[in-house]
């Protein structure tokens, strides 16, 4: 890449950290993305400011004729139309070339959630462990299921956050957005239970600011430390712990919220989703379980229609 573009690319990434919240990774990853592009500019005598839409869209159809799968395809398409909306911003050029490229076709796989009976076996699974493993894996399980938390959002919870017994979580979450989450009365009992455990198992030479303390580096449970301790409850649960993480007891969250009837839009903000396409893929789910019971329970499901 030649200096200026590069002094472009850096003003760039800068902008979607400060002003959008993008996480590392995602910086990253874009950052390669435009070195790609710029690579593949090279060849055709263009630099990227001076790209126009062919150039864009060969690119575009250039990563599907190698072979990248539609998703990463899409992820390029999305860094170069953010580079673009914030060159024209920046007056760097006077168009955006990928106003009129389409994005690759994706497949929509649907998130893998688990049923109402399966979510009370894993409870009822922590609930049987010995002593305080007991009371913490209760804890971790209903506050998940009750407020669909990122895992990292629930293992990172300061102890402030559930200091009066509250009737609402304040979680920090993508982008350090604050959202509000309802607790259900078992998650209140439970994390009640479980403050009362950590107070006599902490010493008081070494006090924690966090709700699930450790003595580990973080100072807190680790995301591979609950989905450790979540496989082994799975296993006694008689569930396929391949099949149970802490992601997928999001996803039951939100699908048996909109089972229940609540919005879309509610569900939206208890997830902390910043686009609501993201939210409305678990309506599909609750069109799959519709399905589901039908073939299983109807009368006439699996009959085929008799000539009269």
């Amino acid at each position: 890449m030649s200096e200026a573009f590069d002094r472009h690319v850096e003003a760039f990434l800068e902008m979607m950290q400060v002003e959008r919240g993008a996480s590392p990774n995602t910086l990253d990853a874009y950052g390669r993305d435009l070195a790609d592009f710029a690579e593949f500019l090279s060849g055709r005598d263009l630099s990227p400011l001076r790209a126009d839409h062919d150039a864009v869209a060969a690119y575009i159809a250039r990563q599907a004729d190698i072979g990248m799968a539609a998703r990463t395809q899409a992820r390029r398409l999305s860094c170069l139309k953010q580079f673009y909306g914030f060159a024209f911003a920046e007056r760097l050029r006077p168009d955006d070339p990928t106003a009129n490229v389409d994005a690759p076709r994706l497949g929509r796989p649907l998130p893998k959630y688990l049923r109402k009976e399966e979510v009370t076996a894993l409870l009822d699974a922590a609930r049987a462990l010995d002593g305080r493993d007991a009371t913490l894996m209760t804890a971790l399980l209903e506050t998940l299921y009750a407020t669909g938390l990122r895992v990292s959002e629930l293992v990172s919870l300061p102890l402030a956050a559930v200091a009066r017994d509250p009737a609402v979580l304040i979680v920090r979450g993508k982008g350090s957005k604050e959202r509000m989450v309802p607790l259900s009365d078992p998650a209140r009992a439970a994390l009640t239970a479980w403050k009362a455990e950590r107070a006599a198992m902490l010493p008081k030479s070494r006090p924690s600011r966090w709700l699930f303390p450790s003595f580990g580096a973080t100072g807190h449970l680790t995301r591979d430390g609950f989905a450790k301790m979540l496989a082994r409850v799975a296993v006694q649960a008689g569930l396929d712990p391949a099949k149970v993480s802490p992601h997928v007891l999001r996803h039951s969250f939100a699908s048996h919220l909109l089972a229940g009837g609540a919005d879309l839009r509610s569900v939206q903000e208890m997830l902390g989703h910043a686009d609501i396409a993201t939210t409305e893929i678990y309506t599909h789910l609750i069109d799959d379980e519709a399905s589901r019971l039908v073939r299983a329970h109807h009368p006439l499901a699996g009959k085929t229609a008799q000539k009269t």
